[in-house]
């Protein structure tokens, strides 16, 4: 019984580091491509959730309410960078990360204005919302597997654009020497508005997956908002490798510490302070790793290439 549970909660904690993977791949394109720190893409991820919530209820189709939520959150994130963020890019980080908190506060203060204080639910089709027999007679939750084949995707298309496309080129030339970008006629304000809006739409994909699972409210991307800063660490600041294998490493250690050392700490201590106590231990676990991986290697597991 304990291999089997040792499988589920590896699967959980698959589905976990697959959306720290959503926010770290957008986070790490914004921070290390444009040299700009966002505290507010955890509010991104929280805009996801309530825009799915609101089109979902409006098209009664999670489907479609999703797919209508990714569009409204990548624009949402082009207006707020041409509106508000394309000026800081040439300030200090303390400016940044001064100007990204009042964002944050501004749309707690937003969203508690447009849907309210009370928190969202959004249900589940039935085909996503049992479960399916994977191996072994192990049964897992049809979401919470789709979840993980769409970061899988999603990684891959990543990939791809990065690596093998023409924008991609840019975007990695951007990041090494933004001025001769520039220089050579390419609009790199334009170059850092993509950038962000795709920043934002991955955002936003995680908070739409995690909505379903979890319930939509105010301030629900600055909890995670410092795990994924974490994960960007441990990968490499602008590496899209780096985040993926880092956000599986950070979701398995979170996972599965959260479910055996419980039993664990028991053998030692009373069963309440095991209880207590297992939780805060998995959390420092996460920063234990980080500080290993930049004793070892400051740059990160997977640096980009010429960092």
């Amino acid at each position: 019984m304990n291999w089997i549970l040792l499988l589920e909660q590896t699967l959980n904690g698959f589905q976990f580091g697959i959306l720290l993977f959503l926010l770290a791949a957008g986070l790490t394109l914004i921070f290390g491509i444009m040299d700009l720190i966002n505290l507010a893409h955890g509010s991104l991820y929280m805009m996801g959730a309530y825009f799915a919530a609101t089109f979902t209820q409006w098209t009664d189709s999670f489907l479609l309410g999703a797919m209508l939520a990714l569009l409204a959150s990548m624009l949402f994130g082009v207006i707020l960078e041409v509106i508000a963020l394309r000026t800081l890019y040439t300030r200090s980080h303390l400016d940044q990360v001064l100007a990204t908190f009042g964002l944050i506060l501004f749309l707690n203060e937003f969203v508690r204005l447009i849907w309210g204080p009370i928190g969202l639910d959004i249900p589940l089709p039935d085909v996503l919302n049992g479960s399916l027999e994977l191996f072994f007679g192990i049964r897992y939750p049809a979401f919470r597997l789709a979840i993980i084949v769409v970061g899988i995707a999603v990684a891959f298309l990543l990939y791809l654009l990065v690596s093998h496309t023409k924008i991609g080129m840019l975007i990695r030339a951007g990041a090494s020497n933004r001025q001769m970008v520039s220089a050579l006629g390419v609009n790199i304000n334009l170059l850092y508005t993509i950038v962000f809006g795709l920043g934002a739409a991955l955002a936003g994909l995680a908070g739409l997956m995690a909505a379903p699972i979890m319930t939509v409210e105010i301030g629900m991307g600055e909890g995670i908002l410092m795990i994924t800063f974490v994960v960007i660490v441990i990968g490499g600041v602008g590496s899209i490798r780096g985040a993926f294998v880092a956000a599986l490493l950070v979701g398995f250690i979170d996972t599965v510490g959260r479910s055996f050392l419980p039993d664990i700490l028991g053998l030692f201590v009373s069963n309440d302070f095991a209880d207590t106590a297992a939780p805060a231990i998995s959390s420092m676990l996460i920063y234990v790793l980080m500080a290993i991986i930049l004793a070892i290697r400051p740059q990160g597991l997977f640096p980009p290439k010429g960092a």
